[in-house]
């Protein structure tokens, strides 16, 4: 495993962390498991967010005797100190633990949010009491519009010590933020390293990343030993002329208007899983899995045939995506599916 120094915070951190979000949908006892492995195979940073249902209490409970050799990410989403001292309280507990290494205001949403966390009585109040007192050590912004995220490190980066961003293959927008943020010696934590799961070469995925000194982490979803394994044995190194081709066929392929899975749409007003729907039109269109993906996808409680249009998922989408026109491409290619099927 190689590592980095995370900007400011001069934490030593693997280049390869553990997204905490697919830890869900394992059992307490098999994400114990699942991150003692990561551990053992030399991976140090763990993120997760008070958003992500249990995966904070599993993650707790499985480093609870190795707490020294984790640096322990997580996040809230409230902009005032009152909100983000609640939400590091319950973090603290989720994690049975006495200290989070980063603690970091999740999703800041426009710049107005931006400034009510750095005013008088905001979240950097909240967690400037709680460094003071042992319980967090470092502070960072995670945001998926690079406008705000310049905007936060022109008005406030001497007190921002990380910034959470995409960056992918397909999604590189965040190149020139990332090195004003190395400028500004603030550590750069990569999400969504495969696209919300639409890169399915994975190596070459974590290899881009890897690729641009400005990144600190990149940090992937896992939740099995198999991926794991696949993860820790990517290497940062330059990326070969043709891996540069092939990443340029896959943008032009994959283009930016894609569901990244990242659940910001739900809840929906119909009861659609609307990213589970994308995920099984990506399986049906994609892959040579057009009949295991239907049979998942008519399982559905609510297809994307029920969307009412209400418009409520596209207010709360941060890539600003069609969700409804979309959610008609998927009920039409499996209505399609139903009708080839018959003839």
């Amino acid at each position: 495993m190689q590592y980095n120094v995370l900007g400011k915070t001069g934490l030593k951190i693997s280049v390869i962390g553990l997204g905490g979000i697919p830890i869900q949908r394992i059992t307490a006892e098999e994400a114990e498991k699942v991150i003692n492995f990561a551990l053992d195979s030399g991976i140090n940073y763990i993120d997760s967010a008070r958003g992500y249902s249990v995966s904070e209490s599993y993650i707790g409970r499985a480093i609870a005797s190795r707490r020294a050799e984790v640096v322990l990410a997580t996040k809230g989403p409230a902009c005032d100190k009152d909100g983000f001292a609640k939400n590091i309280e319950q973090s603290l507990a989720a994690f049975a633990t006495d200290y989070i290494d980063l603690y970091q205001v999740h999703n800041v949403k426009d710049n107005a949010c931006v400034d009510k966390v750095f005013s008088a009585g905001g979240a950097y109040e909240a967690f400037c009491e709680y460094r003071e007192a042992g319980k967090v050590r470092h502070f960072g912004l995670t945001c998926h519009k690079r406008e705000i995220l310049d905007y936060a490190l022109d008005k406030y980066g001497d007190k921002i010590e990380t910034i959470m961003f995409p960056y992918n293959i397909v999604e590189v927008q965040g190149e020139e933020l990332f090195r004003k943020a190395k400028e500004m010696n603030i550590g750069v934590v990569v999400m969504k390293p495969l696209a919300g799961g639409n890169l399915t070469d994975v190596e070459l995925a974590l290899r881009f990343c890897l690729a641009n000194d400005c990144v600190s982490v990149v940090i992937p979803g896992m939740a099995s030993e198999r991926e794991i394994t696949q993860d820790v044995s990517v290497q940062k190194s330059p990326l070969t002329p043709q891996e540069k081709a092939e990443c340029e066929v896959i943008r032009a392929k994959l283009g930016n208007s894609f569901c990244r899975r990242c659940g910001y749409c739900a809840p929906c007003t119909a009861g659609i899983d609307i990213p589970t729907c994308f995920t099984f039109q990506n399986y049906l269109k994609n892959y040579d899995l057009a009949d295991w993906a239907a049979e998942r996808y008519f399982a559905m409680a609510a297809g994307a045939d029920k969307c009412v249009k209400c418009g409520k998922c596209m207010e709360r989408c941060p890539y600003e995506l069609d969700i409804i026109k979309k959610l008609e491409s998927v009920a039409a290619d499996f209505s399609a599916y139903n009708e080839n099927k018959r003839k």
